[in-house]
């Protein structure tokens, strides 16, 4: 790189870092973040599982709410039980498994009622909510309810929902929402689920 080209480059980066910097010095209220993880692609429970990781390795409290995947094998399941990491499982699989509504709505009550219980403990650091969306769309839980739990939890508390078609209220109410989508994914070219990369 010529000195010109480094000169310039060294500018850019100075305005850059004064950006960042000024955002920083913005940034100073304390308080939960609720993030919304949505859209078709793969890795929105694992991105929440991955903020759950870095909470415990940080000596803080989670816990888990799986609302769909409970009768599924899931890795991180295995390894965030053995770090003291509560996990409420919705044990049913959900409708496409059992096709049975009512059983689905007394599994997904059942679950809804350790998640409330966590989003009031202010011991809980963190609280992953995975697949929630699911529960809502399919009218499984009352929305209105879960907006506020959402709102009355501790002020520190923050809380991760992940799953397709995220509500409209529910992504107002979020501090951060992300999308994921799908570019290419291996299971639309009829490779099989992988241990330990999949589940």
């Amino acid at each position: 790189m010529s000195e010109h080209n480094q000169d310039k480059h060294k500018a850019r980066q100075q305005k850059v870092k004064e950006q960042v910097d000024a955002k920083i010095e913005q940034a100073q209220e304390e308080k939960g973040i609720l993030q919304v993880i949505t859209g078709n692609g793969k890795g929105k429970s694992t991105s929440g599982f991955g903020t759950v990781a870095r909470c415990v390795g940080h000596g803080m409290n989670a816990a888990v709410v799986q609302f769909i995947k409970g009768m599924w094998e899931c890795g991180e399941r295995n390894l965030l039980e053995r770090a003291g990491v509560p996990f409420a499982v919705m044990k049913t699989g959900f409708t496409w498994e059992t096709q049975n509504r009512e059983t689905d709505t007394q599994a997904a009550q059942a679950t809804w009622q350790q998640a409330k219980q966590w989003l009031r403990d202010e011991d809980i650091d963190l609280v992953l909510l995975d697949e929630l969306t699911y529960m809502v769309s399919y009218d499984y839980l009352d929305l209105d309810e879960v907006i506020e739990a959402l709102e009355n939890r501790p002020a520190m508390q923050s809380v991760i929902i992940t799953g397709r078609g995220a509500h409209r209220r529910l992504t107002e109410l979020a501090d951060t929402v992300s999308e994921v989508r799908n570019v290419k994914h291996a299971f639309e070219a009829g490779i099989k689920a992988q241990k330990g990369f999949d589940f």
